[in-house]
Formats: C-alpha cells, sequence, structure tokens
C-alpha cells in the first residue's frame, strides 16, 4: 500500500472517535489492524489486547510502541478549521496513527533494510501497563525503540521521570475530642510534613525539575467506627534518576514519621534518560531539519510507557509524536492537522534514514 491508498487524516478521525478509555480497547484495536493489513506483512491483535502489524524482514529491528488507550471524558469529535477535536488526539492516537502512516508510506525497497513492529499498547494510562509488560515478555528485543507520545512535531523526548506512590496510613483508638492528643487525622498530616520537609532538604542544591524529587499530597480520607479512628494520606512522587523507586521506598521506611504511622508504597516505575547522541535521535535531527524544523530535544516530569520496557529493551530509545502534551487528560484536547501531518513525514524520513544507513543495526 501506498501512501496515497491510506489517508491519514481518516485514520485518526476514526480511531478517536472510537472510544476507548483503559481496558475497552477492543473496538480501536479491530479497526487499527483492519487498517494495518493491506500493507503490513503481518497484523493481529495479540493476547493483551494490542494491536500489533510488522512490516518488513530486514535486519534492523524498530518497534514502535504507542498507545490506544485514553482517560475517561467524553469530548465531542469534530474536524474544524484544521484541528481535531477529541479525547485520545493528542495523547496518544495522534502519534500512533502518525506512524501508522508512515510505516505505509515506506518505500517498498526498504522492506528488506528494516523489521518494523508496530504495537498499540492497551491499558498504558492505568496502574498495570498492560500492552506494554506483555510486549516485552513476549517479542524479541528491537535494536531501536520509538515510543509514541506527543512532543511535537519537532521536537523529541529522551527521558521521563520515575514514579512511586506510597500510602501514610494512622490508625488509634477512638478518644473524645476533648483529649489533648493527636487525631489520627492529625498524625497523618504531620506525617505528610515530615516526608515534605525530607524531600525540600533532598532538592537542596538540585537545578532543574527533571533532576528533583517531586511530591505531591493526592488523597487524604478518614475514617472512624467508634471504636478506632483511622486516616490515609496519599502520597505521589516524580523520581529523577538518581531515585530508584526501591530505594525512596526504603528512604520513606526510615524516617522519623509520628508513631502509629505506617507507610507502604507500590507503582514503582523507574525514571529514564536516553542518549543526546544516539543513531535514533541522529535520526530525527536529520529529519526534522529535512522537513524545515529546527529538533529540540526534551525531557519530561510524567512518566510513560518508556519506563515500562527500558530496564528490558536497553536500547537507544526516544518518544516521538505531534501535539501539545499541555493537553493531555483536559477537556481542550484537540490536534492541528498541519502538525499531525509534519509528523508522519518527520517519521517516515527518520525510518528511511534508518533503513538506509543501517544506523543501529545489530553487529
Amino acid at each position: 500500500m501506498s501512501a496515497a491508498e491510506l489517508d491519514p487524516v481518516e485514520l485518526l478521525r476514526s480511531a478517536v472517535a472510537t472510544p476507548s478509555p483503559s481496558g475497552s480497547e477492543a473496538a480501536v484495536a479491530a479497526l487499527l489492524v483492519e487498517a494495518m493489513a493491506p500493507f503490513a506483512d503481518e497484523t493481529f491483535v495479540d493476547e493483551a489486547g494490542n494491536a500489533v502489524a510488522v512490516w518488513g524482514h530486514g535486519p534492523l529491528n524498530v518497534t514502535v510502541l504507542g498507545h490506544i488507550d485514553t482517560v475517561p471524558g467524553d469530548i465531542p469529535v469534530r474536524l474544524e478549521g484544521g484541528v481535531l477535536h477529541g479525547r485520545g488526539a493528542v495523547d496518544a492516537k495522534g502519534s500512533l496513527c502518525a506512524a501508522i502512516a508512515a510505516v505505509a508510506g515506506l518505500p517498498e525497497g526498504l522492506r528488506g533494510a528494516l523489521h518494523v513492529r508496530l504495537i498499540g499498547a492497551v491499558e498504558e494510562e492505568a496502574p498495570s501497563s498492560k500492552g506494554a509488560r506483555h510486549a516485552v515478555r513476549v517479542y524479541e528485543r528491537p535494536d531501536l525503540v520509538i515510543i509514541g507520545e506527543p512532543s511535537g512535531w519537532d521536537a523529541y523526548t529522551l527521558g521521563y521521570k520515575g514514579r512511586l506512590l506510597a500510602r501514610l496510613e494512622a490508625r488509634r483508638p477512638n478518644a473524645h475530642s476533648s483529649r489533648d492528643e493527636p487525631t489520627a487525622a492529625e498524625l497523618a498530616v504531620d506525617a505528610y510534613t515530615a516526608v515534605r520537609d525530607a524531600v525540600r532538604a533532598d532538592n537542596e542544591g538540585v537545578e532543574g525539575r527533571f533532576d528533583a524529587l517531586q511530591l505531591s499530597l493526592q488523597a487524604l480520607s478518614s475514617d472512624n467506627d467508634g471504636l478506632t479512628q483511622g486516616c490515609v494520606a496519599t502520597l505521589g512522587f516524580r523520581l529523577p534518576p538518581r531515585w530508584p523507586p526501591h530505594e525512596l521506598a526504603a528512604w520513606l521506611s526510615e524516617l522519623a514519621l509520628p508513631e502509629g504511622v505506617a507507610v507502604s508504597s507500590s507503582g514503582h516505575e523507574r525514571a529514564y534518560r536516553g542518549e543526546r547522541d544516539s543513531s535514533l535521535a541522529r535520526a530525527f535531527r536529520v529529519a526534522i531539519r529535512a522537513n524545515g524544523g529546527r529538533p529540540r530535544a526534551k525531557v519530561k516530569t510524567g512518566t510513560s510507557d518508556m519506563n515500562v520496557v527500558a530496564p528490558s529493551w536497553d536500547v537507544p530509545m526516544l518518544a516521538y509524536g505531534p501535539g501539545d502534551a499541555a493537553l493531555d487528560h483536559t477537556p481542550e484536547e484537540r490536534l492541528a492537522v498541519d502538525e499531525y501531518l509534519a509528523s508522519v513525514r518527520v517519521l517516515r524520513a527518520a525510518l528511511a534514514h534508518l533503513g538506509a544507513t543501517g544506523a543501529g543495526s545489530p553487529t
């Protein structure tokens, strides 16, 4: 199939118009597999529910992994003034559809140079990261990885911070409010304050948000059954590379917190920062310049499936896709068609450059 036979804009509009909140991606997976079948050598929905296509049989193995699920929220899908509005347009169906359209238009002669696996992963927006975790278990390790996430058409993302969720739980026997004793809620708040102060101390002398340990109080809830009172504070941490999640969890358990407060953690994701001058980054710089842009490398304070696959696939990796990440998860999510089409051209040029030069091929 040539690029002319696949309408990139209609592909994106159809994908965005097919609701796919985390855990309910079957319909959009089927749509994408059907769209990829005419040009790919192999297409299928795998055991996790991922939409998968394979193109080419060459020695350079490139995996493009984007996600097909979205956060909740119904945004009426409409294309007006050259802008597509709808949930998932930016995060991150735009990135995956751009990659699909890019591969559909690759020259046939590159099939002997490239082996491209396109993966539309499920449950990236959920704590499970089911699709990405399945991919690293069952598919061979590629030579290069492109994660489909919004970076802007003339930029690419080299790193994401890690993540840890912590739970501070205070329990104590119920007592009359006239007694001069801290309540469970006060114990939980005091514990949070102690953690916050420790984080501030840890960040002394650190420059830049990417290298700082970030803390947020995400939820605070209390209960009382008449005999026991309790309070739970849920904390969210964004981790710089210097803080592996298991080390932070151990650090939290050793802090001097009020008596009666228990600490537990979950959602361990390690930070990742890729090389600035890898063969993959060079290919994207060449491709962006060839399309009239000035390439920029970014790092982000959020997380993505890059954090999930990087520990298993220790290869050059970056994230790329159209759109403004500030619109992720918002009621204003939208993507300009011109930017989307520019990203298709950049992805196609980057893949073509890699195929023509063999950059990143195993030795």
